[in-house]
C-alpha cells in the first residue's frame, strides 16, 4: 500500500500488533478477499467499512481462524502467526464478539464469562463464588457501573449485554478484539455507553477491528477507517485526515482521497 504523508501518525515506527499482509480467499473461483492488507496497532480502533460482500467480514474471519486463507500471511507482534481455526486464534489473544454476542439467555454474568471454561472445587462441583468474584472484578475494570450480577442476561440491557461479552473475552487474556457491528439496534444511550467500554478497553492497550455498517458510528470510535471494495483494500486513513464524505467516495466509487494510503483496489486517478 502507498504511503501518504500523514503529520499526526502516532504509530509511526512502532511494530503493528496484529497484522495482515497480502491476504487472499477464493469460494468456487470468486475472490472473495483478493491481496488485502491492514495492520493494527496497541490501543487502536480500526474501522473496517464496505458494501455488503466487500469482503471486510471474510478478512476477519481469516484472522479469527474461521477460514483458512488461500495466501497470504499473518503477523502477531511482528512474527508470523499459524491461524487456520479459531483455538490458533486465541492462542494469540484474538477474540471475536459477534453481533448476536453468542450469550446464553437464561444464566447470569459470571456464569456465561467462564463458559466452558468454569471453575471448580475441590470436590468437582461448580465453584459458584469464585466464578461471581472474579466476574466482579473484571466488571468492575471495565464497567463500574454493572450490578446486575444475579440476573438472567436476557434481562439486561443491550449495552450491559456487550459488557458481559467484552468482558468475557478480556479476562481470558485478548489482546486484538474483533467486534461485529457492536452498536446495532442500540439506542443512542447504549451506543455511548459501548463507546466507553471500547475507550476502556484502547487505554488497556487492546487494539479492535470494529465492522460497521454505520459511517457516523466508525468515525466516533475508531481511529482509522481501512475501506474494502470488491474483496480488495482500496485504502486506509486516520479518521482526522478524512471527511465521511470521503470515505463515502471510497465505499461506493473506489477512489482514494489525497488524506488516504491508496490500496491495491482503489481506481487509477
Amino acid at each position: 500500500m502507498e504511503n501518504a504523508t500523514q503529520s499526526n501518525d502516532p504509530n509511526a515506527g512502532a511494530t503493528p500488533l496484529v497484522e495482515m499482509k497480502d491476504i487472499s480467499i477464493s469460494f468456487g473461483g470468486i475472490h472473495a478477499v483478493d491481496k488485502a492488507s491492514c495492520e493494527l496497532y496497541p490501543g487502536e480502533v480500526v474501522g473496517l467499512l464496505g458494501h455488503n460482500g466487500a469482503g471486510k467480514s471474510t478478512l476477519i474471519k481469516i484472522l479469527s481462524g474461521a477460514y483458512s486463507r488461500d495466501s497470504g500471511t499473518i503477523f502477531v507482534d511482528g512474527e508470523e502467526a499459524t491461524i487456520t481455526n479459531p483455538r490458533q486464534a486465541k492462542e494469540y489473544g484474538i477474540e471475536t464478539i459477534y453481533q448476536t454476542l453468542a450469550l446464553a439467555d437464561n444464566v447470569d454474568a459470571a456464569a456465561n464469562l467462564y463458559l466452558g471454561r468454569e471453575i471448580l472445587t475441590r470436590w468437582r462441583t461448580l465453584d459458584d463464588a469464585a466464578m461471581e468474584a472474579e466476574t466482579r472484578k473484571v466488571m468492575n475494570r471495565l464497567n463500574p457501573n454493572f450490578t446486575r450480577f444475579k440476573d438472567p442476561v436476557k434481562q439486561l440491557s443491550g449495552g450491559q449485554r456487550q459488557s458481559v461479552a467484552i468482558a468475557r473475552a478480556i479476562h481470558f487474556n485478548a489482546r486484538i478484539l474483533i467486534m461485529d457491528e457492536p452498536t446495532a439496534a442500540l439506542g443512542p444511550a447504549e451506543t455511548e455507553q459501548v463507546g466507553q467500554l471500547i475507550h476502556q478497553l484502547k487505554g488497556d492497550g487492546i487494539g479492535i477491528f470494529l465492522i460497521s455498517h454505520d459511517i457516523h458510528d466508525v468515525f466516533d470510535l475508531a481511529d482509522r477507517v481501512v475501506v474494502m471494495k470488491n474483496g480488495a483494500v482500496v485504502g486506509s486513513a486516520r479518521t482526522e485526515d478524512v471527511t465521511k464524505d470521503e470515505v463515502l467516495g471510497m465505499i461506493i466509487l473506489g477512489k482514494c482521497p489525497p488524506g488516504a494510503s491508496k490500496g491495491p483496489g482503489a481506481l487509477d486517478d
